[in-house]
């Protein structure tokens, strides 16, 4: 299993356009071989002070993929090219760890 944690980071007050066209995208990403969870996550509220909060232009994507196949095939797709180039002027950093469980 591959798991990925994309922290994106979008141009000051653009985070709702961004996820906007995440989510319309969602169904066709959860709809891929392979594909066990692909979500966007915010900071949550009234956590406390242990918290370190991302902030209110950032919000995580949480993937899991079967393999390394289905992530690169994922990365490849016609729709992910689509939400790429509709979102690119939107963001202003995206930083992606691909990570493999622990053993």
């Amino acid at each position: 299993m591959i798991h990925v944690v994309a922290i994106i980071t979008a141009k000051p007050g653009h985070r709702d356009a961004i996820l906007e066209a995440f989510r319309a995208n969602m169904p066709a990403v959860h709809a891929e071989a392979g594909c066990i969870e692909y979500g966007p996550a915010v900071d949550a509220e009234g956590i406390g002070a242990f918290q370190t909060k991302f902030g209110a232009d950032t919000f995580l994507v949480i993937e899991k993929w079967e393999s390394l196949d289905h992530l690169n095939a994922h990365a490849a797709s016609p729709h992910m090219r689509a939400y790429g180039a509709k979102t690119k002027d939107l963001i202003a950093s995206r930083v992606i760890h691909v990570l493999s469980p622990a053993t």
